[in-house]
């Protein structure tokens, strides 16, 4: 199949279908035709029938076929985004009208690193599918907003796994990424010694891990800066008076991952949950919906 150059489309333009749609997002988000067929249940002869109809559709080659796998190609890239937006915006649409309406408060309450990086996403798309409900949202560490859980003083929240005093069964993973020591690109804390260290306060489990990971080898440091949020690690690292164990996603320049000839000890991954207070309502189940689907696509 060959496409030519894209021409000035004379007459009302061609709408997308969003069952093609989504079986395009599923074929490049598995990059199989195989492994997509199984998630959309069809064949996957029937999926690339779907597939070429839209690539004669939009004149574009959309993937480019391997030996045992799928890729985009930069115009299925393009295309990837605009789907994702439109089904989501589907969804949207469809639960404004079809869903039972909701109303109620939701307290959440949500550590400043993960709130940052998910919390305005979510709170503008809840407030678009459920308008009736008002949020209101708590950060803080991950021990008090346990403490206020269990008081009943909030309804939800997301939390370190490995809190002191979390129970093992309680909460559901929603993320997992590795933890990694990072400081200023260019910066000479990480040489120093005993290496300056900025932790969290007492009880976040990045402290307990980060400390016991150095006495396993051995490595002579010194607590220099100690802080209730992310941010004054951050403020710390970019000082250079410190380096700290960080999320690899949280990692931005001028910080960087430091390298392994640093000799710092491996610190793996860390996983965050979402709890649920027993009872919280309908409201409350709706957001945590809304929570994990924004983490899913974080992970994306």
């Amino acid at each position: 199949m060959s496409f030519s150059s894209p021409t000035v489309h004379a007459g009302p333009l061609p709408l997308l279908d969003l069952e093609v749609l989504r079986t395009f997002v599923a074929i490049a988000e598995r990059g199989s035709f195989t492994r997509a067929a199984r998630e959309v249940s069809r064949t996957p002869s029937a999926l690339s029938m779907q597939i070429k109809r839209l690539e004669e559709t939009l004149g574009q080659r959309l993937f480019v076929r391997e030996a045992r796998q799928v890729r985009l190609t930069p115009e299925g890239e393009v295309l990837l985004g605009y789907a994702r937006r439109l089904l989501k915006l589907n969804e949207e649409a469809v639960t404004r009208f079809l869903a039972p309406p909701v109303e109620g408060t939701v307290r959440f309450g949500t550590p400043d690193d993960q709130g940052s990086r998910i919390l305005p996403e979510v709170l503008a798309q809840f407030a678009r599918t459920h308008p009736a409900v008002q949020v209101e949202v708590v950060v803080g560490g991950s021990v008090e907003m346990q403490r206020q859980l269990e008081a009943g003083e909030l309804d939800l929240i997301l939390m370190t796994a490995g809190t002191p005093g979390q129970k093992g069964d309680q909460g559901e993973v929603v993320h997992t990424e590795p933890l990694v020591w990072a400081g200023r690109d260019g910066g000479v804390a990480a040489w120093r010694s005993p290496l300056p260290v900025a932790l969290a306060s007492q009880g976040w489990p990045w402290r307990g891990r980060a400390l016991s990971a150095l006495d396993t080898i051995g490595r002579a440091y010194r607590i220099a800066y100690t802080s209730e949020h992310w941010a004054g690690q951050e403020a710390a690292m970019l000082a250079d008076i410190a380096v700290a164990p960080f999320p690899v996603s949280l990692v931005k320049p001028p910080l960087r991952q430091l390298p392994r000839e640093v000799g710092l000890p491996d610190l793996g991954d860390y996983q965050v949950v979402l709890v649920r207070r027993e009872g919280a309502g309908e409201a409350s189940e709706a957001l945590a919906s809304q929570v994990i689907r924004a983490f899913h696509e974080l992970r994306r």
